[in-house]
């Protein structure tokens, strides 16, 4: 599943890093933090890796 927007593809990258051990799981704020409880390292891996090019920042909600 792709991320919907710039901000949901970062907050994915910065779970993803917090998981595998690369940043301490402390500096994780909203969404991120969120993110890594929940979610399997898989699924971060496939949201962190959408292209942000014309995705906008945040995702209007309709």
């Amino acid at each position: 599943m792709p991320a919907k927007s710039a901000a949901q593809q970062k907050a994915a990258g910065a779970a993803l890093s917090a998981k595998r051990g690369d940043t301490p799981k402390s500096e994780l704020k909203g969404a991120a933090q969120s993110m890594e409880e929940t979610m399997s390292e898989k699924q971060l891996e496939e949201l962190a890796s959408t292209k942000r090019k014309d995705k906008p920042e945040h995702n209007s909600k309709n």
